[in-house]
């Protein structure tokens, strides 16, 4: 029979965190039936076998081909479902919270679903965010005005459900119908921008992306590791996401913001910041994972 909805987790060496997170989803899904597919991207650690030894879900060994890449395999594997739940394995879900965070899947025009995030103790995680613009280049998300930050601070606007730009993608549901007419995530996005291109590629189609905080989780963060790889790649997706759907000659003015942002944080001692600019400058040094080609702004 057809499950009420397919969950997607996408793991790399998560043996610390992604068993956590299977073990809360019965509560989490309350009642509701799932197809629970994990794709492994090739993890070095205990995390397959650890996931082999469990019934509740069922595994896809796969390349290490980035976050997205596991998504749309996890999408292809999984039973067709109304719905799918993208998880990453870090996130513990909290009891009835898929079943809030699907509900609003059923109005008219939203494709996309995010939750209230909260942090392991228990504080607000900020996860909603705003369209990428140049003002939101120079990285003064501190200073908390709306027209330079992407983050959203605002408290109220996280006691509210309604429509947002986009959400962290740690966990968002998203309606069959959109999935279908937005297509894969984008896998030239290795790793970071891809939500963010996928929720602003939904609504350019007319699907909105749904803020829920009746459906709560907890997301531990920082799994994947930060440092001067993650950063640099973090970095080089913004602008070239930015660059795509603003075209050559606003990509190369965020480019030229971003190098000045990251400078400022490096003159402070960030030395993940010093790293990523030396990739802007130099495109040689790049990720070869960032598939960026060797033009001077990333494309």
């Amino acid at each position: 029979m057809q499950p009420d909805v397919a969950v997607i987790v996408v793991t790399y060496n998560s043996a610390g965190v992604v068993l956590d997170l299977l073990d809360s989803l019965p509560a989490g899904l309350d009642g509701l039936s799932a197809d629970v597919v994990v794709v492994d991207n090739s993890s070095t650690d205990a995390t397959a076998e650890l996931l082999d030894a469990r019934d509740d879900c069922r595994v896809v060994r796969a390349p290490n081909h980035g976050y997205a890449a596991g998504i749309n395999a996890g999408v292809r594997h999984a039973a067709p479902a109304p719905a799918v739940l993208v998880l990453n394995p870090d996130v513990r879900l909290d009891p009835g919270s898929v079943r809030r965070l699907l509900e609003p899947l059923q109005r008219p025009g939203v494709g996309i679903t995010a939750p209230r995030v909260h942090s392991e103790d228990g504080s607000l995680h900020l996860s909603l965010r705003r369209t990428p613009t140049l003002a939101r280049a120079l990285g003064l998300s501190r200073t908390r005005v709306p027209a330079l930050s992407e983050y959203v601070h605002e408290p109220r606007a996280y006691e509210r459900p309604g429509p947002v730009d986009w959400a962290l993608g740690a966990i968002l549901a998203i309606r069959r119908d959109c999935l279908d007419d937005v297509g894969e995530w984008d896998e030239s996005f290795f790793l970071y921008s891809e939500e963010t291109d996928y929720c602003l590629r939904a609504r350019d189609r007319g699907w909105l992306t749904w803020y829920e905080p009746s459906a709560t989780a907890m997301h531990i963060g920082g799994a994947s590791g930060q440092n001067d790889f993650t950063h640099t790649l973090q970095i080089l997706n913004r602008v070239r996401l930015y660059r795509r759907r603003s075209g050559a000659a606003a990509g190369l003015c965020y480019y030229l913001l971003t190098i000045l942002s990251e400078a400022s944080w490096a003159v402070r001692g960030h030395h993940q910041s010093r790293t990523a600019i030396r990739a802007l400058l130099r495109p040689s040094t790049r990720p070869a994972e960032a598939h960026c080609g060797d033009t001077l702004v990333p494309a």
